[in-house]
């Protein structure tokens, strides 16, 4: 199979009911940023930590579910869909690592080592995918679990940044104002 059609060469593209859109629609925007976070997340790997890398592992095939979801508006029951179960995985996975980390007092300014530094853009970039899942919904129907899941996500991303820093040594450090 080839990579390249040139179909998208005048600015349109292939939903996966095989509708055409702009390349700059909100559909288009929500599922690619959505890719630019699952790609992120793979720059963050590996961590050195392997149930962090799992977990990091896990969420990026939970966003090509949401990736596939944005990318498909008439879906049937049988496609692939974020549910709740998945947000609710994120959640015991930042209980469990807040057990380790010192309680926020503050905000802390994102940085840290290599590995937190990329999660903290990760998370940024998450904020984005969730703002623009938030404009679709808006004018579509759209699976309102994938939103949550973005949501929760952009918290769990931020989690393992700072467990990730705290485990390789580096130090939070809070804003000046």
């Amino acid at each position: 199979m080839k990579i390249y059609t040139g179909r998208g060469d005048a600015g349109q593209t292939d939903l996966q009911n095989m509708s055409r859109v702009s390349k700059a629609s909100p559909r288009i925007e929500a599922y690619g940023t959505v890719d630019e976070v699952n790609a992120l997340i793979g720059r963050c790997r590996p961590t050195g930590y392997d149930d962090v890398d799992e977990q990091l592992r896990e969420i990026q095939n939970h966003l090509h579910v949401v990736q596939a979801d944005f990318a498909n508006p008439e879906p049937d029951e049988d496609d692939p869909q974020v549910a709740a179960e998945h947000a609710d995985l994120l959640e015991s996975w930042m209980d469990a690592h807040d057990e380790e980390l010192e309680p926020l007092t503050s905000f802390i300014l994102p940085g840290g080592g290599e590995s937190g530094a990329n999660l903290h853009h990760a998370r940024a970039v998450c904020r984005r995918a969730e703002r623009r899942a938030v404009a679709l919904a808006g004018e579509e129907d759209i699976n309102d679990d994938a939103v949550t899941y973005l949501n929760r996500l952009s918290d769990a991303l931020f989690i393992l940044a700072r467990v990730v820093n705290k485990r390789d040594g580096e130090r939070e450090e809070s804003p000046t104002y």
